[in-house]
């Protein structure tokens, strides 16, 4: 029983490892690690819930390739994150900058929340007041509760 669970473990080592191709790295350490920091801030566009960094979409590696060039470059995390999102909208970023273009993305949820609570109140104001019992039928209630029904 553990050799199936051991052969599937290593398996899923060598795939890890044969994702991250040596060839695609940087030659300095330092901006090879600004570069991966730099994959977790963009997201993939093909998968759209994964960064970059995580993605095996071709194009994330794609991606990965341009934020190495810009990197190398010597581009700085703003200059290429403005690069990005030139050609592909704010969308590219795990984090949206907050602007005027997306300015309902950052406020619907808000704006939900307030039209909820003004329906929820408006509805609580109007309803209607709880009416008294007549005397005829409070006497009623009054004559079924000494006989014990329900």
């Amino acid at each position: 029983m553990r050799l199936p669970a051991l052969l599937a473990a290593l398996a899923g080592v060598l795939c890890i490892a044969a994702a991250a191709d040596p060839a695609e790295r940087l030659p300095d350490p330092a901006q090879e690690a600004h570069a991966r920091a730099l994959f977790r801030d963009v997201r993939c566009l093909v998968c759209q819930n994964e960064s970059i960094d995580d993605s095996e979409a071709p194009l994330a590696g794609d991606l990965r390739g341009i934020i190495r060039e810009q990197v190398k470059a010597g581009k700085s995390d703003a200059q290429i994150k403005g690069y990005l999102t030139d050609r592909y909208g704010q969308f590219v970023l795990m984090k949206p900058t907050f602007d005027p273009g997306n300015l309902a993305l950052w406020a619907g949820p808000f704006l939900v929340v307030a039209f909820g609570l003004f329906l929820l109140l408006g509805r609580l104001r109007n309803r209607q007041p709880d009416v008294e019992l007549s005397k005829a039928e409070a006497d009623r209630l009054e004559r079924l509760s000494r006989e014990g029904r329900p």
